[in-house]
């Protein structure tokens, strides 16, 4: 005989029990009491075991249905949970979000951006990989992360992005050892023969800007780690060049950041993901709370 039962009998006998008795069960259930009490024979019948001790007005169990009461009752836990959490994932409100992220653009906007998603999605949490650019849109490519977030120009053929606005490129320098006869600003003419620390990624372009003025830079290390090239400023070992946001990382009495004029240099950061790649919802609702916050 077929001993299989689904999830609607284990609804239906797991209500009987709770309730006492069939009719408040039928009500419950919203069937015909004759029709509960049929399923129950049936369902009996499959296993081939007495679950109700008749005879009683209100329902008593058998040894053989207290078993099965235990089990069902796990098991629609197991149910009823995996059916909201799966519900919870198709609306975004559970999962996990996976993030490639540089230092000095993760730094300034996921922790407030978090904080904010967190409010609203307390149950999704976050998985950041922090790396050099190049090595982010790798992990991109290969799906181990859903979003990167970088400073480095990005194919708009294989993503999609987010672009937010430009800010200036500052000169961060010890107080002990100022360049430049304006408060808050430095040209490029008056780094000449200073000891200069700079991210790989600008170094180029740096150096290029210097030798049209007539000088070669005098960069003593090349650092894609901005709080690494702060404190090395702070000890007095030279200049920094980092994006104005990344002063945040860093507030210290003895740091002077100035904008770097004539010509200035900016730079921007970009968030991308596959557009090949389905994101989950969880993820779209991240990107929306982004663009709404950063670009909207």
């Amino acid at each position: 005989m077929e001993q299989e039962i689904g999830v609607k009998d284990m609804r239906a006998f797991f209500a009987i029990v709770e309730e006492g008795n069939i009719s408040h069960a039928a009500q419950r259930l919203d069937v015909a009491q004759p029709a509960l009490s049929r399923q129950m024979k049936r369902l009996e019948e499959k296993l081939n075991v007495k679950l109700f001790e008749r005879g009683s007005r209100r329902i008593r169990l058998t040894e053989a249905g207290r078993v099965l009461y235990e089990r069902v009752e796990n098991i629609l836990g197991m149910v009823d949970g995996t059916v909201r959490e799966i519900t919870e994932i198709g609306t975004g409100a559970k999962g996990s979000i996976r993030i490639g992220t540089i230092t000095t653009s993760g730094a300034m906007i996921l922790p407030e951006l978090i904080s904010e998603f967190h409010k609203i999605y307390p149950n999704v949490t976050f998985e950041i990989w922090e790396a050099e650019g190049a090595r982010i849109i790798e992990l991109l490519d290969s799906r181990l992360i859903e979003i990167a977030i970088t400073r480095t120009q990005v194919d708009n053929l294989s993503y999609e992005l987010l672009v937010l606005p430009n800010e200036p490129l500052v000169m961060v320098m010890n107080k002990k050892n100022p360049c430049g006869k304006s408060k808050d600003k430095v040209k490029f003419s008056e780094l000449k023969g200073q000891q200069i620390i700079i991210p790989l990624r600008w170094k180029s372009i740096f150096e290029a800007n210097c030798r049209k003025i007539g000088f070669e830079p005098k960069i003593i290390c090349v650092s894609d780690s901005v709080v690494q090239d702060l404190m090395m400023v702070k000890m007095n070992i030279g200049i920094a060049m980092i994006p104005i946001s990344s002063r945040k990382l860093l507030t210290d009495g003895d740091l002077i950041y100035k904008r770097l004029v004539e010509p200035e240099m900016t730079t921007h950061t970009v968030i991308s993901w596959l557009k090949n790649q389905t994101l989950s919802t969880a993820c779209k609702n991240f990107v929306d709370m982004f663009k709404n916050k950063f670009i909207g």
